[in-house]
């Protein structure tokens, strides 16, 4: 097994501190858009970057990016592993 397949799976979907990688835009958002049936799916922490913010709808159909500024990208341009 390789270093990067151990770090990803030491690391929880959805980790503990989630709330506070949430600018207060994504939190805003994300309290509204789970009125609508969507849930945080995972939070990736590139480094060097921001972290990537995944929701998807109740049918797990459609996933969606909440953008720093709150905003919801419905047509991401990301790569899902299985």
């Amino acid at each position: 097994m390789t270093l990067i397949q151990e770090q990803r799976e030491a690391r929880p979907a959805i980790p503990d501190n989630a709330l506070e990688l949430l600018t207060d835009m994504q939190k805003a958002s994300l309290r509204r858009i789970e009125n609508f049936g969507w849930t945080l799916k995972f939070i990736r922490q590139p480094s060097f970057e921001p972290p990537l913010v995944v929701v998807e709808n109740s049918t797990g159909v459609n996933i969606g990016v909440l953008e720093e500024d709150g905003g919801v990208n419905l047509s991401p341009r990301i790569i899902l592993r299985d």
